[in-house]
């Protein structure tokens, strides 16, 4: 029934791509969590009324989150292409789409943990500091435990962007589930292989979200 639906789909090169589509998607979702929630972190903190109060920091910080945050992501991916054949070596396959994939995603998450961190209740922070805690205990005490429910909702909706961008970085030949899609789908006019590789796409997101809700409401006290 499905070869009928499907008649063009090669099934190993279609499990072959979801494999790089989770492969990117994994790496670049982990290295964007931490790079993220170090650069929100050192967004809020060197904010005004804060701990390392900078203003200087805080826009030379801010300026870089926006730049790289505001760049459509096909148009990163060609100016980072020098610095990922001088890391790499290559241009080609799903190792030479993270520099863009990280640099795309982290400004943006980084953002999303500037927003959670804002929320916490400032009273708290004070009663930390008013005790004589230090930054980093008030930093891995207060406000990361505070935040997570939005930090994990915040890197929910990146994993969902990052999964999109893979595709777009497929195209350019990066591997994946996109470039599947385009050169054996798109180019070859074969809308079945490209119907599949959207369904798999799909479900992807939908086990993401599914994730990070489960998480998110675990971690919810209110």
């Amino acid at each position: 029934m499905i070869n009928e639906l499907f008649p063009n789909v090669k099934w190993d090169k279609m499990w072959e791509a979801t494999v790089e589509t989770l492969y990117m998607t994994g790496i670049s979702v982990v290295a964007t969590f931490f790079i993220g929630i170090i650069l929100g972190l050192l967004l809020f903190l060197t904010a005004k009324g804060n701990i390392w109060e900078n203003a200087f920091v805080n826009k030379i910080i801010s300026a870089f989150v926006n730049v790289f945050r505001s760049i459509p992501f096909i148009i990163l991916i060609v100016l980072l292409i020098p610095i990922t054949k001088f890391l790499l070596g290559t241009m080609i396959g799903e190792n030479a789409a993270l520099p863009a994939l990280i640099v795309g995603a982290a400004p943006f998450y980084a953002r999303m943990v500037e927003i959670g961190l804002r929320e916490i209740d400032k009273g708290v922070i004070e009663a930390a500091r008013s005790m004589g805690a230090k930054t980093s205990t008030i930093i891995w005490k207060v406000l990361l435990p505070e935040s997570m429910p939005a930090l994990v909702s915040g890197i929910t909706v990146t994993a969902i962007a990052l999964v999109g961008y893979t595709a777009m970085a497929g195209v350019i030949g990066a591997g994946g589930l996109g470039n599947l899609a385009y050169l054996e789908g798109f180019q070859r006019s074969r809308s079945d292989v490209t119907l599949m590789a959207t369904i798999i796409i799909l479900i992807i997101v939908f086990v993401i979200q599914f994730i990070g809700d489960v998480i998110t409401n675990k971690l919810d006290k209110r």
